[in-house]
């Protein structure tokens, strides 16, 4: 039996170089002022919901074929199954009791 592999590593025969790790970049919200944090330069702000445009980054994003977490080629997603989910039954409505009655 053959086993298979715990992480994706490079081809031996690959001349790419390791990715960088990604650096913490902090800076103020555009939009609202609110001090965040984002990679490289890339930010969101989860108060306003402002985000930069991914070309304001310090650096080139990576392609797909340099990210070492990819699945090898001739992988796919599996297939998805035909239809839509069964939509979840309505909860019942308590019911409520009697209200008494006032005699006057």
């Amino acid at each position: 039996m053959t086993r298979r592999p715990t992480r994706a590593e490079p081809p031996a025969d690959s001349t790419a170089q390791p990715l960088r790790a990604p650096e913490i970049t902090e800076a103020e919200c555009r939009r609202c002022g609110t001090y965040i944090a984002g990679l490289d330069g890339r930010y969101a702000c989860g108060v306003c919901g402002w985000v930069n445009d991914h070309s304001e980054g310090h650096r080139r994003l990576p392609r797909a074929d340099e990210d070492p977490d990819r699945p090898p080629r001739g992988r796919r997603r599996p297939p998805l199954l035909p239809g839509l989910p069964p939509e979840p039954e309505p909860e019942p409505e308590p019911e409520s009791a009697p209200e008494p009655q006032v005699d006057g």
